[in-house]
């Protein structure tokens, strides 16, 4: 008695059309008398049943007769019969590219291909990459043969006709109810043998060789950057187009300046007296320099902003500003006389003076009680 058809392809009377080809296919793979070569004769029998299962179910007009009437509806020359070779292309291309190591397709025939990307690492100064800057790189590269315009054949000749697929560049034999077919390894599936190379690149079609490729990079990138040149990769194969060449771009840190987003930031060191006092800096910027108006009771970490003086935004949307933090360094080395002054200076200032450490010593005293 024949088993039910869902039950066979283990789904439900509901999966649609993919879930019954993952199904089948996954089962077909585990049963097939090539991978079940101690199975014998009840692999054999699984198989058959698994692709009478499928033909049926993946058949929207037969799916539906055998809702209704079951196996009757195919017995006793019910006009359905079945046919074994059919249908099936799409599963067979997979199943059958898995066991013999071939891919989907009817013919192996020489097919246009595009080459592969390349990818290059370009260190460039933190300078270069806020201000922009244009480069010149030399990329070895796969491109095609200029002797034989990419065919492999030695000028004046010609690829030949494979004497062993005739040129379909795939072998067919025969594998239960299918025809299978397997690429040719007479000509590796190109369905042409090349009898009279290029002698150039001796029959590859494509020479390495090492070009200059000018790259315009823009203001504005950081580390990491990733600037992508179509048609600048490798050659295609059989008239297919070329890759693309993917730049890389490693920044190098600068002395002075940062960067937070599309700001520039860098710390200016004070003394106690600039700080308290006030004062005019001079500060350093890309393009030149800028003065910086400091005003008395000035606190170490602040921050002041010269507009527009940062990095453009590499898409176009403005340009950052520059920050420069002020730094107050405290003297490390002091003679008798400076000792002296800082004595009575902190003598005469008292706490009035030292609004941050008033408020501080308060939030401490606070908390402890």
């Amino acid at each position: 008695m024949k088993r039910d058809y869902y039950e066979v392809l283990g789904v439900s009377r509901a999966a649609d059309e993919e879930t019954l080809k993952k199904a089948y296919r996954k089962l077909a793979l585990k049963y097939h008398p090539d991978k079940n070569p101690d199975g014998g004769r009840e692999a054999e029998e699984r198989f058959k049943e698994l692709n009478e299962a499928y033909q049926i179910l993946c058949d929207p007009q037969r799916r539906t007769q055998y809702d209704r009437f079951g196996h009757a509806a195919f017995e006793q020359g019910g006009g359905m019969g079945f046919d074994f070779g059919a249908g099936f292309d799409d599963i067979i291309g997979d199943l059958f590219g898995d066991f013999f190591g071939t891919g989907r397709g009817r013919s192996g025939r020489s097919r246009a291909r595009r080459g592969a990307d390349l990818q290059y690492q370009l260190t460039i100064s933190f300078v270069e990459a806020s201000r922009g800057c244009e480069k010149t790189l030399s990329i070895p590269r796969l491109t095609r043969c200029e002797t034989c315009g990419g065919r492999g054949a030695k000028p004046g000749t010609a690829p030949q006709t494979c004497p062993q697929c005739n040129g379909s560049g795939q072998m067919r034999f025969q594998q239960g109810f299918f025809s299978i077919a397997k690429t040719c390894g007479k000509c590796g599936g190109q369905g042409q043998i090349i009898t009279s190379p290029c002698p150039s690149c001796e029959g590859g079609g494509a020479r390495r060789m090492t070009y200059t490729v000018n790259v315009k990079i823009p203001a504005g990138v950081d580390q990491g950057s990733r600037l992508k040149l179509r048609g600048e990769g490798e050659a295609g194969e059989s008239g297919g187009p070329s890759g693309d060449l993917y730049v890389l771009l490693d920044v190098e840190e600068h002395p002075i300046f940062s960067r937070d987003g599309n700001d520039l930031v860098c710390e200016v060191p004070v003394s106690i007296a600039q700080a308290a006092l006030g004062t005019e800096l001079e500060v350093p910027t890309l393009d030149g320099r800028a003065k910086v108006k400091v005003p008395a009771g000035t606190q170490s970490g602040h921050l002041f902003r010269l507009r527009g003086r940062g990095v453009p935004d590499v898409g176009g949307y403005g340009t950052g500003d520059q920050l420069v933090r002020v730094v107050v360094e405290t003297p490390r080395k002091l003679t008798a006389r400076q000792r002296e002054l800082l004595e009575e200076f902190a003598k005469q200032a008292g706490e009035d003076v030292h609004p941050l450490s008033k408020s501080f010593l308060d939030k401490v005293k606070s908390m402890l009680g």
